[in-house]
């Protein structure tokens, strides 16, 4: 493969979530809404543009934030987070009606906004980035994903490459995680070896239990004694005397669960998401719209520093 400028893939959620609780809600438009979320997500993306400097870049989008195929495995799958109607994601008021003004801002910089049915932007990520790797070296780029979420650290791969860009606490760049990343912090060689690990470990933020009593560091280590979740189960199913009488027990209790969550934990690679026109835009797609959004929000500023960083990504 060549060495090009990669293919960007934001996820858009977990952007705009961090903005908003990471910028003071004293940031407001000139009619006083809250604006903090749309300023810090703009503002994000145009740090991500002027130091990674994609060639094509893509906004992936939640179509649903607890897909029915999820739910339909484990339906404790992000249970927690329902709001009171039991359909909607329980969300602060001031952040939802600041999502729709990050839309119209998106598509006024001609930026591709993509989602598909019953399905995460996660899963937009992983079909996306699986495409990207798909072409052939000469036109292959390198794949970047900017997320604060770890599930998504499961497609790193080095061969790719694809790359998880993962902010850090007190600003700055973020860590760019690779397969060496996942080695040192996590003690697991690959993605792949990374989202067994996390099928072993649970995650209660998206209400998944995991198998009781088997942590990170165990579930690391089980994973590299046996390759996989799939070899760890067969080295079970055969008795193998390498596994403690307690790792038994607790395996065992937990099969149903570890039959269900590979296809919760593991995001979807095959998306019927059509052809992205993802290049990077040099200028606004509609410079009148984006000027009259930029002034009826107050983000005069945010708009500008996108336009200057688009402008300069040679």
């Amino acid at each position: 493969m060549a060495d090009r400028r990669p293919l960007l893939l934001l996820d858009s959620a977990s952007m705009y979530v961090r903005a908003f609780y990471g910028v003071p809600d004293s940031v407001r438009s000139p009619r006083g809404e809250p604006v903090n979320a749309v300023r810090g997500f703009l503002d994000a993306v145009s740090r991500l543009v002027a130091a990674r400097r994609p060639a094509r870049m893509v906004a992936c989008w939640d179509e649903a934030w607890r897909p029915r195929f999820r739910v339909a495995a484990i339906p404790s799958y992000k249970e927690h987070r329902l709001a009171a109607d039991r359909e909607s994601e329980d969300m602060p008021a001031e952040l939802t009606a600041q999502v729709p003004v990050i839309v119209d801002v998106l598509a006024a910089f001609g930026i591709p906004r993509v989602g598909a049915p019953d399905a995460e932007a996660d899963d937009v990520i992983g079909t996306l980035a699986t495409r990207e790797r798909g072409r052939p070296d000469d036109v292959r780029l390198a794949v970047e994903i900017m997320t604060g979420d770890r599930d998504l650290f499961q497609l790193v791969d080095d061969t790719g490459p694809v790359r998880v860009l993962y902010p850090v606490r007190g600003g700055g760049g973020p860590q760019v995680v690779d397969q060496g990343h996942l080695e040192s912090a996590y003690g697991v060689p690959t993605g792949d070896a990374y989202a067994d690990m996390a099928t072993l470990r649970g995650d209660p933020s998206d209400g998944l239990p995991g198998v009781t009593g088997v942590g990170e560091k165990t579930a690391a280590a089980l994973i590299r004694r046996y390759g996989s979740l799939e070899g760890l189960l067969a080295a079970l199913a055969g008795g193998d005397p390498g596994l403690t009488a307690t790792q038994v027990r607790r395996l065992t209790a937990a099969a149903d669960y570890l039959a269900a969550a590979p296809g919760v934990v593991r995001v979807r690679r095959d998306l019927r998401v059509g052809d992205v026109a993802d290049l990077l835009p040099r200028t606004p797609a509609h410079p009148d719209r984006l000027v009259a959004l930029a002034e009826r929000w107050g983000l005069e500023g945010s708009a500008a520093r996108l336009v200057q960083a688009l402008a300069d990504a040679d």
